[in-house]
């Protein structure tokens, strides 16, 4: 097995693992080369944040560097190393060349997150008042063929690899765009068992109240999930349920989100949460109405995690279901289909009330969460496989 001397790793923004599932996701990245005992140096030209992750602790090395600046050749000379990942298309875009030709040897590996086209694709569809079905080769053109996507699967064809998150994506780019697939690799999340002892300290059904949305707010996705519970869902919810309570977390809440902050609702605006697995685990529900994504989506593992049920639709749990003998896909809570959301937000707020107040299927749902996560996460697989 190859042993790399040296490891760059050309992050978009400083890692936020509380913050973010693409902060988790790198720092999976980063613990799995560390394991091999691989130099490390992470650089980028984002501004420092005050939720990163202390990197230097780790035994990481830190560069700031400049876009559009010769500055960065001599530093690639320097450094010379002989693995460099990038961290989303722009980062192989702006810094891949440059790399290329001050150390041809290098592998260069690009960490998509996901497919930045595909969730544009699906907000404009969204604001169109309709949905993208992936199966419709037709309405896959029509949409997918855009700047954005030119840029992004360019990338792709530039890097010797490319890591993708999602199957659903893997396959959108092997059958429609038609990249090799020994150029791309499926790599989920890679998520290590719970124990017994975790599983027996979850908190139960009747130790836990109210419901949870959680997601960094400067995420597109995230700020529409918000407003999509603001306005059409939780007035349906709390109507059945008037002692429930919404809490919603997320780093980064702008002012047009605190002000939707209402104690009479029961809407309430969290802000950041410092450990994030400690308030999903103490909610009996998580909320997730998502209308337009893309990846595979990490407030979605967390709850499994916890233990805690959610109810999404099916573009928030793409690409994480597994195959159920009774052909209803296995999930831990509900999805509710996005074109009935849309006509019908009762039907989600139904699922959500049904979920909250049944004690019997908390425990199928914690259960489904757990097989979920056995079987599509296993740290110890995925972790070998990538290293490979």
């Amino acid at each position: 097995m190859t042993t790399f001397q040296h490891v760059l790793i050309i992050g978009y923004v400083w890692p936020e693992p509380n913050s973010s599932a693409a902060g988790s996701r790198m720092m999976q990245l980063i613990q799995a080369m560390q394991s091999q005992g691989w130099p490390i140096t992470f650089a980028s030209p984002a501004q420092l944040s005050e939720h990163m992750v202390d990197l230097a602790e780790m035994g990481i090395a830190c560069q700031a560097i400049e876009l559009n600046n010769e500055s960065f050749d001599s530093y690639i000379s320097e450094l010379n190393p002989d693995l460099v990942i990038f961290d989303r298309f722009m980062m192989e875009e702006q810094f891949g060349w440059r790399v290329e030709k001050f150390c041809p040897n290098a592998l260069r590996v690009l960490n998509t997150e996901d497919l930045h086209s595909l969730r544009e694709a699906r907000q404009k569809m969204i604001k169109k008042g309709k949905s993208f079905d992936l199966s419709n080769a037709n309405k896959v053109s029509q949409n997918l063929h855009t700047d954005l996507a030119i840029r992004e699967v360019a990338a792709i064809f530039r890097s010797d690899l490319t890591l993708m998150i999602s199957p659903i994506e893997v396959t959108l780019l092997t059958e429609h765009f038609q990249v090799p697939t020994q150029q791309l690799m499926y790599l989920p999340f890679m998520l290590a068992p719970l124990s017994q002892e975790e599983n027996d300290s979850l908190p139960s059904f009747e130790e836990r109240e109210h419901f949870i949305s959680i997601g960094n707010f400067r995420h597109a996705p995230n700020w529409d999930v918000v407003l999509q519970l603001k306005q059409h869902i939780w007035p349906l919810t709390r109507k059945q349920l008037p002692k429930a309570q919404l809490h919603i977390y997320g780093a980064y809440p702008p002012p047009k989100a605190t002000q939707l902050h209402n104690e009479k609702q029961g809407f309430l605006i969290k802000g950041w949460a410092e450990d994030a697995k400690f308030v999903i685990k103490n909610a009996r529900v998580l909320l997730a109405p998502i209308r337009f994504g893309a990846g595979i989506k990490g407030k979605l593992s967390d709850a499994m995690e916890c233990g805690t049920p959610s109810i999404t639709t099916e573009v928030g749990s793409e690409g994480m279901l597994i195959d159920s003998t009774d052909q209803k896909p296995q999930w831990n809570g509900e999805i509710i289909s996005l074109e009935q959301m849309l006509a019908q937000p009762q039907v989600f707020a139904d699922a959500a009330i049904k979920a909250y107040q049944d004690s019997q299927e908390f425990s199928q749902f914690q259960q489904r969460g757990f097989e979920i996560l056995a079987k599509q996460y296993d740290k110890a697989t995925w972790q070998d496989n990538f290293i490979a």
